[in-house]
């Protein structure tokens, strides 16, 4: 499935844009990379219920939208997200009863899962306060780029909440190791950038000013190669964690064998010998 819309005159055409109740969505002109911004920037981008329902709609239909091929995550303003709103989200929790809660907390975790599930690689552009569910969003991204001004934070043990939230003490001890991802879900401390840098966290720091550009370079270099093959990728990343060598090496074989057998990597081929720039697909 594309992702398009019927226009006025009854033709399908691109949805180059799309404006939630919390976010804009914008595509470039080719189709190929969608930009996501959180767009709530008076109230740093907070998470309301809204927008989780959303964002969760979103990737969900990205599963199947293949025109898209990466999507770049960001904030508007000068900060990601402040993650979830304490008058909308947090004070109605508290008046809820335990089947309510759980279906909030499920709700939450299939963003995540939605994320990782997904065939787009989600290249994560963060400035400012990157906190609570804001960090979860960014952790479940595959590529993360932030400013020397980024300040992460797992708050969820200031409100008397567990840190396991939303996958965090599954997927965050992967990224920056058990020690690190313990003492941040234990104290809820911001991580600086400079620490997000060298822990793995972040793949690279830019100014401000290049941040955005930066990850939209990153998007568009994966986005024009083999779409098939990355997404493929993405998918033994996320299965692999639970595999034993015998079975990841299985998997990877049948895996890449599966790649073997596109068009693409005929064409990778083709190219080469014509010493020319292949151009991919995606069949």
């Amino acid at each position: 499935m594309s992702w398009k819309r019927l226009n006025e005159a009854g033709a399908w055409a691109p949805l180059k844009t799309y404006e939630g109740r919390h976010f804009l969505w914008t595509v470039s002109e080719d189709g190929r990379i969608g930009t996501l911004t959180l767009n709530r920037p008076e109230r740093k981008n907070p998470l309301t219920f809204e927008s989780y329902a959303e964002l969760r709609d979103l990737f969900h239909k990205l599963a199947t939208a293949t025109d898209i091929r990466t999507v770049v995550l960001t904030g508007a303003g000068d900060n990601f997200s402040s993650g979830g709103d304490v008058f909308e989200i947090i004070e109605p929790l508290t008046r809820m009863a335990m089947p309510e809660l759980l279906a909030f907390t499920r709700m939450t975790g299939e963003v995540v899962r939605a994320m990782r599930k997904c065939p787009q690689q989600i290249v994560a552009a963060i400035d400012g306060v990157c906190a609570g569910a804001g960090a979860i969003l960014a952790m479940a991204s595959d590529l993360r780029y932030a400013t020397p001004e980024t300040k992460t934070a797992f708050l969820f043990t200031r409100v008397g909440l567990a840190g396991a939230d939303m996958g965090a003490c599954g997927i965050l001890p992967r990224i920056i190791g058990q020690g690190r991802a313990a003492e941040l879900l234990y104290t809820g401390r911001a991580m600086t950038a400079d620490e997000g840098e060298r822990w793995g966290f972040f793949n690279a720091l830019h100014n401000r000013a290049d941040l955005l550009a930066s990850a939209e370079a990153m998007a568009r270099r994966i986005a024009d190669g083999p779409w098939f093959a990355h997404g493929m990728t993405k998918t033994m990343l996320n299965q692999e964690w639970a595999m034993g060598i015998d079975e990841l090496l299985e998997a990877e074989a049948q895996a890449q064998a599966i790649c073997m057998a596109t068009n693409d990597f005929r064409r990778a081929f083709e190219a080469f010998a014509e010493k020319r720039k292949p151009e991919f697909e995606g069949d």
